[in-house]
């Protein structure tokens, strides 16, 4: 597959990943507190999809790892706004299982492009563990929302989400840089901004 579909898949996710980060701004601005609004998680699963798949067309398992571990939590922040049910229920089926057999045709059927993953030559091994750590913690986010959010039993985005992010963000702008990776810069330059003011809302919501 050419290089140009590649990169276009790639900024098309991360085009809607920042979209869904300037609705939640703009919402939150105007209620003066951090809001989440239906359509972030309704964007970030579209994105996150799509994402997966530039990954594995770039042959990067920090970027696959990171998908893989947060696509089903935006599939239940919108059970729990009570939004999932009202998706047709075809496209619920198809969000639901189409991700499932990627992964078991690719990783259980295909051992070569397995090896491709962990032994990509323009990926040194150091260069690798950074990726992984960096979706670790930018994944985090979503797993601290994820239990917030079932306490609380409503979706919500704490501070440690946003403080999560800011870090995890950095971490992935470093990658990228040493990655040669414009998607990924490109998306992580906008996120870190908002994901700073974010956290300067909640602190003059709680004084």
């Amino acid at each position: 597959m050419s290089d140009w579909i590649i990169y276009t898949i790639g900024f098309i996710a991360q085009i809607l990943f920042s979209s869904r980060l300037v609705v939640q701004w703009i919402t939150s601005e105007k209620k003066r507190k951090v809001i989440t609004p239906t359509l972030f998680w309704t964007l970030s699963l579209i994105a996150s999809f799509l994402l997966f798949i530039y990954g594995y067309l770039r042959q990067d398992f920090a970027i696959m790892l990171g998908q893989s571990l947060t696509y089903f939590i935006y599939i239940r922040n919108l059970q729990l706004q009570n939004q999932w049910q009202k998706f047709p229920k075809p496209m619920r089926w198809f969000l639901l299982f189409v991700p499932i057999l990627i992964v078991i045709y690719y990783y259980n059927n295909n051992k070569i492009d397995m090896t491709l993953l962990f032994k990509n030559e323009d990926i040194p091994i150091w260069l690798l563990v950074l990726g992984i750590v960096s979706q670790i913690v930018f994944t985090l986010r979503f797993v601290y929302q994820w239990i917030y959010s079932e306490k609380k039993k409503e979706s919500t985005l704490p501070f440690g989400f946003w403080a999560l992010s800011l870090a995890g963000s950095i971490l992935i702008l470093i990658y990228a840089v040493l990655r040669r990776d414009p998607v990924l810069f490109t998306g992580h330059i906008l996120g870190a901004v908002i994901y700073s003011r974010n956290l300067v809302l909640i602190k003059k919501y709680h004084d």
